[in-house]
Protein backbone atom coordinates (compact mmCIF):
# COMPACT_ATOMS: atom_id res chain seq x y z
CA UNK A 1 0.00 0.00 0.00
CA UNK A 2 1.07 3.58 -0.62
CA UNK A 3 1.69 5.09 2.80
CA UNK A 4 0.86 8.61 1.56
CA UNK A 5 -2.87 7.93 1.28
CA UNK A 6 -5.11 9.14 4.10
CA UNK A 7 -7.48 6.20 3.49
CA UNK A 8 -6.39 2.96 1.80
CA UNK A 9 -8.73 0.12 0.87
CA UNK A 10 -7.13 -3.07 -0.42
CA UNK A 11 -9.19 -6.04 -1.58
CA UNK A 12 -12.09 -5.17 0.71
CA UNK A 13 -14.98 -7.63 0.55
CA UNK A 14 -18.14 -8.09 2.57
CA UNK A 15 -20.45 -11.06 2.35
CA UNK A 16 -23.92 -11.26 3.89
CA UNK A 17 -24.89 -14.92 3.70
CA UNK A 18 -24.83 -15.78 0.02
CA UNK A 19 -24.66 -12.16 -1.13
CA UNK A 20 -21.30 -10.57 -1.88
CA UNK A 21 -22.15 -6.91 -1.28
CA UNK A 22 -18.59 -5.61 -1.72
CA UNK A 23 -16.23 -7.60 -3.90
CA UNK A 24 -12.45 -7.07 -3.68
CA UNK A 25 -12.54 -3.29 -3.85
CA UNK A 26 -9.29 -1.33 -4.04
CA UNK A 27 -9.58 2.42 -3.51
CA UNK A 28 -7.92 5.33 -1.76
CA UNK A 29 -8.50 8.90 -0.68
CA UNK A 30 -5.59 11.31 -0.40
CA UNK A 31 -5.42 14.10 2.14
CA UNK A 32 -7.21 17.19 0.85
CA UNK A 33 -9.33 15.37 -1.75
CA UNK A 34 -13.08 15.61 -2.34
CA UNK A 35 -14.11 12.21 -3.72
CA UNK A 36 -17.53 10.95 -4.82
CA UNK A 37 -18.73 7.37 -4.60
CA UNK A 38 -21.57 6.46 -6.98
CA UNK A 39 -23.25 3.41 -8.45
CA UNK A 40 -26.63 1.89 -9.30
CA UNK A 41 -29.03 0.53 -6.70
CA UNK A 42 -27.44 -2.28 -4.69
CA UNK A 43 -23.93 -1.41 -5.84
CA UNK A 44 -22.51 -1.68 -2.31
CA UNK A 45 -21.84 2.00 -1.66
CA UNK A 46 -23.26 2.29 1.86
CA UNK A 47 -21.80 -1.10 2.76
CA UNK A 48 -18.37 0.18 1.75
CA UNK A 49 -18.90 3.28 3.90
CA UNK A 50 -19.83 1.00 6.80
CA UNK A 51 -16.62 -1.00 6.30
CA UNK A 52 -14.55 2.18 6.28
CA UNK A 53 -16.14 3.64 9.41
CA UNK A 54 -16.20 0.46 11.51
CA UNK A 55 -19.93 -0.22 11.51
CA UNK A 56 -19.41 -3.46 9.57
CA UNK A 57 -16.21 -5.54 9.58
CA UNK A 58 -14.84 -6.64 6.20
CA UNK A 59 -15.03 -10.33 5.36
CA UNK A 60 -11.68 -9.99 3.60
CA UNK A 61 -9.18 -7.32 2.69
CA UNK A 62 -7.53 -4.48 4.56
CA UNK A 63 -8.60 -0.95 5.40
CA UNK A 64 -6.01 1.55 6.62
CA UNK A 65 -6.59 5.06 7.90
CA UNK A 66 -3.74 7.44 8.62
CA UNK A 67 -1.33 4.56 8.13
CA UNK A 68 -3.06 2.29 10.67
CA UNK A 69 -5.00 -0.88 9.93
CA UNK A 70 -8.51 -0.33 11.29
CA UNK A 71 -10.04 -3.75 10.56
CA UNK A 72 -11.98 -4.81 13.63
CA UNK A 73 -12.02 -1.41 15.35
CA UNK A 74 -15.36 -0.21 16.71
CA UNK A 75 -16.96 2.93 15.22
CA UNK A 76 -16.05 5.06 18.25
CA UNK A 77 -12.42 3.94 17.97
CA UNK A 78 -12.34 4.84 14.28
CA UNK A 79 -13.92 8.21 15.07
CA UNK A 80 -11.22 8.97 17.63
CA UNK A 81 -8.61 8.43 14.93
CA UNK A 82 -10.13 11.38 13.06
CA UNK A 83 -12.99 10.05 10.94
CA UNK A 84 -16.49 11.53 11.10
CA UNK A 85 -19.57 10.45 9.16
CA UNK A 86 -23.24 11.13 8.54
CA UNK A 87 -25.95 8.63 7.66
CA UNK A 88 -28.38 8.17 4.79
CA UNK A 89 -31.22 7.98 7.33
CA UNK A 90 -30.84 10.88 9.74
CA UNK A 91 -29.80 9.82 13.23
CA UNK A 92 -30.67 12.82 15.37
CA UNK A 93 -32.12 12.98 18.88
CA UNK A 94 -35.42 14.85 18.26
CA UNK A 95 -36.15 15.61 21.91
CA UNK A 96 -32.73 17.07 22.62
CA UNK A 97 -31.65 20.59 21.76
CA UNK A 98 -29.63 21.34 18.66
CA UNK A 99 -26.67 22.19 20.90
CA UNK A 100 -26.89 18.90 22.78
CA UNK A 101 -27.22 16.93 19.53
CA UNK A 102 -24.01 18.45 18.20
CA UNK A 103 -22.17 18.11 21.51
CA UNK A 104 -22.59 14.32 21.24
CA UNK A 105 -19.93 14.38 18.52
CA UNK A 106 -17.48 16.22 20.74
CA UNK A 107 -18.22 14.04 23.79
CA UNK A 108 -17.63 10.86 21.78
CA UNK A 109 -14.16 11.89 20.67
CA UNK A 110 -12.95 13.38 23.96
CA UNK A 111 -12.53 10.25 26.09
CA UNK A 112 -12.21 10.68 29.83
CA UNK A 113 -10.11 8.39 31.98
CA UNK A 114 -10.23 8.04 35.80
CA UNK A 115 -7.76 10.90 36.35
CA UNK A 116 -9.74 13.20 34.08
CA UNK A 117 -12.98 12.31 35.84
CA UNK A 118 -11.48 13.43 39.16
CA UNK A 119 -9.50 16.50 38.13
CA UNK A 120 -10.23 17.43 34.52
CA UNK A 121 -14.01 17.76 34.35
CA UNK A 122 -14.13 21.53 33.98
CA UNK A 123 -11.50 21.60 31.21
CA UNK A 124 -13.23 18.77 29.35
CA UNK A 125 -16.59 20.56 29.54
CA UNK A 126 -14.96 23.72 28.16
CA UNK A 127 -13.44 21.79 25.24
CA UNK A 128 -16.78 20.12 24.46
CA UNK A 129 -18.53 23.50 24.49
CA UNK A 130 -15.88 25.08 22.26
CA UNK A 131 -16.06 22.27 19.73
CA UNK A 132 -19.85 22.35 19.73
CA UNK A 133 -20.12 26.11 19.17
CA UNK A 134 -17.48 25.98 16.43
CA UNK A 135 -19.40 23.25 14.60
CA UNK A 136 -22.71 25.10 15.01
CA UNK A 137 -21.17 28.26 13.59
CA UNK A 138 -19.68 26.41 10.62
CA UNK A 139 -23.07 24.84 9.85
CA UNK A 140 -25.00 28.08 10.34
CA UNK A 141 -26.98 26.78 13.31
CA UNK A 142 -25.94 29.06 16.18
CA UNK A 143 -29.28 30.88 16.01
CA UNK A 144 -31.21 27.68 16.73
CA UNK A 145 -28.82 26.14 19.28
CA UNK A 146 -31.51 26.05 22.00
CA UNK A 147 -34.28 24.72 19.72
CA UNK A 148 -35.39 21.12 19.94
CA UNK A 149 -34.00 19.18 16.99
CA UNK A 150 -37.57 18.03 16.26
CA UNK A 151 -38.52 21.63 15.43
CA UNK A 152 -35.96 21.97 12.64
CA UNK A 153 -36.91 21.66 8.99
CA UNK A 154 -35.72 18.55 7.18
CA UNK A 155 -33.05 20.59 5.38
CA UNK A 156 -31.68 22.01 8.62
CA UNK A 157 -31.60 18.56 10.17
CA UNK A 158 -29.15 17.62 7.42
CA UNK A 159 -26.84 20.41 8.57
CA UNK A 160 -27.36 19.33 12.17
CA UNK A 161 -26.04 15.86 11.42
CA UNK A 162 -23.07 17.30 9.55
CA UNK A 163 -22.40 19.68 12.46
CA UNK A 164 -22.35 16.74 14.88
CA UNK A 165 -19.71 15.07 12.72
CA UNK A 166 -17.73 18.33 12.56
CA UNK A 167 -17.75 18.55 16.37
CA UNK A 168 -15.52 15.47 16.29
CA UNK A 169 -12.90 17.67 14.58
CA UNK A 170 -12.34 15.00 11.91
CA UNK A 171 -9.51 14.87 9.41
CA UNK A 172 -11.80 12.88 7.10
CA UNK A 173 -15.56 13.39 6.69
CA UNK A 174 -17.85 10.78 5.11
CA UNK A 175 -21.23 12.03 3.87
CA UNK A 176 -23.87 9.42 3.05
CA UNK A 177 -26.41 10.92 0.61
CA UNK A 178 -26.40 14.42 2.12
CA UNK A 179 -28.72 15.83 -0.57
CA UNK A 180 -31.38 13.12 -0.34
CA UNK A 181 -34.82 14.73 0.06
CA UNK A 182 -33.63 18.27 -0.67
CA UNK A 183 -35.04 20.48 -3.40
CA UNK A 184 -32.88 22.08 -6.09
CA UNK A 185 -32.24 25.28 -4.15
CA UNK A 186 -31.36 23.38 -0.98
CA UNK A 187 -29.06 21.07 -2.94
CA UNK A 188 -27.24 24.04 -4.48
CA UNK A 189 -26.78 25.56 -1.02
CA UNK A 190 -25.50 22.23 0.30
CA UNK A 191 -23.01 21.97 -2.59
CA UNK A 192 -21.65 25.41 -1.70
CA UNK A 193 -21.40 24.38 1.96
CA UNK A 194 -19.46 21.20 1.11
CA UNK A 195 -17.13 23.22 -1.10
CA UNK A 196 -16.46 25.58 1.84
CA UNK A 197 -15.67 22.66 4.13
CA UNK A 198 -13.28 21.27 1.56
CA UNK A 199 -11.67 24.65 0.93
CA UNK A 200 -11.10 24.88 4.68
CA UNK A 201 -8.85 21.83 4.50
CA UNK A 202 -11.24 18.96 5.20
CA UNK A 203 -10.88 15.72 3.24
CA UNK A 204 -14.33 14.50 2.16
CA UNK A 205 -15.86 11.42 0.56
CA UNK A 206 -19.54 11.33 -0.27
CA UNK A 207 -22.11 8.90 -1.60
CA UNK A 208 -24.79 10.76 -3.51
CA UNK A 209 -27.56 9.99 -5.99
CA UNK A 210 -27.60 13.54 -7.37
CA UNK A 211 -25.17 13.34 -10.28
CA UNK A 212 -25.21 17.09 -10.85
CA UNK A 213 -23.96 17.59 -7.30
CA UNK A 214 -21.31 14.87 -7.55
CA UNK A 215 -19.98 15.93 -10.93
CA UNK A 216 -20.05 19.59 -9.93
CA UNK A 217 -17.99 19.43 -6.73
CA UNK A 218 -15.93 16.21 -6.69
CA UNK A 219 -12.36 16.07 -7.91
CA UNK A 220 -12.52 12.32 -8.47
CA UNK A 221 -15.36 9.81 -8.68
CA UNK A 222 -15.25 6.12 -7.74
CA UNK A 223 -17.96 3.97 -9.32
CA UNK A 224 -19.25 0.66 -7.94
CA UNK A 225 -21.51 -1.85 -9.69
CA UNK A 226 -22.56 -5.18 -8.18
CA UNK A 227 -20.05 -4.66 -5.40
CA UNK A 228 -17.06 -4.14 -7.70
CA UNK A 229 -15.16 -1.00 -8.61
CA UNK A 230 -15.61 -0.29 -12.31
CA UNK A 231 -14.19 3.23 -12.54
CA UNK A 232 -12.03 5.68 -10.61
CA UNK A 233 -11.34 8.93 -12.45
CA UNK A 234 -12.11 12.66 -12.68
CA UNK A 235 -15.80 13.47 -13.32
CA UNK A 236 -15.42 14.17 -17.05
CA UNK A 237 -13.77 10.81 -17.65
CA UNK A 238 -16.40 8.97 -15.59
CA UNK A 239 -19.19 10.57 -17.62
CA UNK A 240 -17.73 9.04 -20.80
CA UNK A 241 -16.70 5.66 -19.38
CA UNK A 242 -18.47 2.86 -21.33
CA UNK A 243 -18.57 0.59 -18.27
CA UNK A 244 -20.25 3.28 -16.19
CA UNK A 245 -22.81 4.00 -18.91
CA UNK A 246 -23.60 0.30 -19.19
CA UNK A 247 -23.97 -0.08 -15.41
CA UNK A 248 -26.50 2.74 -15.28
CA UNK A 249 -28.35 1.78 -18.44
CA UNK A 250 -31.97 1.07 -17.57
CA UNK A 251 -31.31 1.34 -13.85
CA UNK A 252 -32.06 3.87 -11.13
CA UNK A 253 -29.30 5.55 -9.20
CA UNK A 254 -29.19 4.78 -5.51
Amino acid sequence: MNGTHLLEIAGASRRFGGVLAVDRVDAHVDEGELVGLIGPNGAGKTTLFNLISGFTPPSAGTIRFRGRTINGLRPNQVARLGMGRTFQNLRIFPNMSVFDNVSVGAVGTLPQGPFGALFGGRDRARRISERTWAALETAGLTGVADELAANLSYGRRKYLEIARALAMEPAFLILDEPAAGLNDTETADLAAFIRRLHAGGLTIMLVEHDMTLVMGICQRVVVLASGRKIADAPPDAVRRDPGVLEAYLGGDEE
